[in-house]
């Protein structure tokens, strides 16, 4: 049996703070090769997730890795002891990107190919063998990944395509490997997330795979539904998910798609044990940038290692029932103050500094999002917005909690109110400036769960944020941002 990894490092651009190898304000191609290098030999990933998905991809990653750091990869055997999982656009939904998976899937024999030599001929290992496919809403869509890649890709080299020779495709360009590829998932919508199990257990009946892994977004769903929603939705997702490993006899491997903020999951090198705790059942929790280079590289590491020693058990029994009215009544609540709040973030969120060069693409929701028919930012742009103005987007929705509620997440969130009262340290009266009577009473009775410490050097500049928006004395609004988000160690 293969190592299945616990921790994989991400291109999420959630940080304030750019790495020593780089030597702009956002990554480049050519940044992203060092990083998977760093990731793997610095903090001790086990996996590197590679995006194909909305912006220029270097294909040639596993050529590069082997060329320009041999000695490090020469003990360390990529497919084996670590991981590139590239992630794929769903041309289901992202018909602008749509060929770019075929290019994808077309890199993966040439990959095999570099390090068959690099590594020998007798190797067997190939370097990629698995890709991730965002936004999936059935069955059909993984099933298309799957096939297409084993009649198309590989199957290719069977046929013979010339008149006069009689030659196999493999007779001239050589044999294609891997064989297969295995489809991973990534649930990114609420009602696919809860559709997981069902969707899994179609995709795996004609095939006699000894695992399988899923991918649950937490981020995407916090924007659509709200952060609460977010969360017992993911919890009623794993439970369904350990159910269906009980059934059919295989081991269901979940990844966890975590960022740094509560908003975005709240993994940081300094609560990686109430991750643990929260989510017991996860077997891969995903690195993000933030976590990665805000936060010293030994604290990092250490919180690595922590997670990848940890073993997995069983999810925490939630009532799935409770749980689904909460969040129908939380994410109707958040989605009512979204409506309003749209264009402010719009127009904040134009200040907040790009860490990724990114193409605009559309996805399931459009990767500018959008909700209750209004657009909005992708998901970092939309928490770095709203932090930036002194409004913990956590606090969104929440009004509606009722006691009874808060009752049952005493055992569904344990830290449920101590991690509203962290987030609320960023929470500033200021912003009332800036948003309707309504809502600021809303967020004035979610605030009065709990008690808290107002962050006041972060309340310092975004009044400055505050007062310059409304002053049309925007020049300062990015470097302001910048400060409160070193403060906090994350963008957004």
């Amino acid at each position: 049996m293969r190592k299945i990894p616990r921790t994989m490092s991400t291109q999420h651009p959630d940080n304030v703070t750019m790495p020593f190898f780089t030597e702009g304000t956002s990554f480049s191609g050519e940044d992203e090769i060092k990083e998977a290098y760093y990731v793997f030999s610095h903090l001790r990933c086990d996996e590197q997730m590679w995006d194909c998905e909305g912006k220029e991809v270097d294909e040639f990653v596993v050529k590069k890795l082997l060329t320009r750091y041999d000695n490090f990869f020469k003990n360390r055997r990529i497919g084996r002891d670590l991981y590139i999982t590239l992630r794929v656009p769903n041309p289901t939904i992202e018909k602008s990107e749509a060929k770019i998976l075929l290019e994808t899937l077309e890199s993966a024999p040439r990959s095999y190919d570099t390090a068959a030599l690099f590594y020998g001929e007798k190797d067997n290992i190939p370097p990629i063998f698995e890709v991730i496919l965002p936004m999936t809403t059935n069955t059909e869509l993984i099933n298309r990944v799957y096939h297409y890649y084993r009649n198309f890709v590989v199957g290719k080299q069977h046929r013979r395509c010339f008149e006069k020779d009689n030659l196999t495709i493999r007779e001239w360009i050589g044999e294609f490997k891997p064989e297969t590829i295995e489809v991973i998932p990534l649930f990114e919508d609420i009602p696919y997330m809860l559709s997981a199990d069902i969707i899994i257990q179609n995709y795996l009946k004609d095939k006699p795979f000894p695992y399988q892994r899923v991918f649950i977004g937490r981020s995407d769903p916090a924007l659509n539904y709200g952060m609460l929603p977010a969360i017992l939705v993911v919890k009623i997702a794993l439970q369904r998910l350990h159910t269906l490993q009980e059934q059919l006899k295989i081991p269901i491997y979940p990844i966890l798609g975590l960022g740094s903020n509560l908003f975005r999951g709240n993994l940081t090198p300094l609560n990686v044990d109430e991750c643990l705790r929260e989510f017991p059942s996860v077997q891969t929790f995903t690195i993000q940038s933030a976590f990665k280079y805000d936060y010293n590289e030994g604290l990092a590491r250490n919180a690595i290692d922590k997670i990848n020693s940890h073993k997995r058990t069983v999810p925490i029994p939630i009532d799935e029932e409770i749980a689904l009215e909460i969040t129908e009544r939380l994410a109707s609540a958040y989605r009512e103050q979204i409506k309003e709040l749209a264009p402010l973030i719009n127009e904040i969120a134009m200040f907040v500094p790009r860490r990724r060069m990114r193409k605009l693409h559309i996805g399931l929701y459009g990767y500018s999002r959008s909700v209750e028919g209004v657009s909005l930012p992708r998901v970092i742009s939309f928490c770095a917005s709203l932090y930036s103005i002194g409004l913990p987007p956590e606090l969104l929705g929440l009004h509606y909690l009722t006691e009874k509620d808060i009752a049952f997440l005493r055992t569904a969130y344990p830290s449920f109110l101590d991690d509203i009262s962290s987030a609320a340290t960023y929470y500033n009266s200021d912003v009332k400036k800036l948003i309707s009577s309504k809502i600021a009473m809303d967020i004035e009775k979610a605030l009065s769960m709990i008690k808290y410490t107002e962050n006041l050097l972060h309340s310092e500049y975004t009044s400055q944020i505050i007062n310059a928006f409304l002053s049309k004395k925007e020049e300062t609004i990015t470097e302001n941002i910048i400060s409160a988000g070193k403060l906090r160690s994350f963008l957004g």
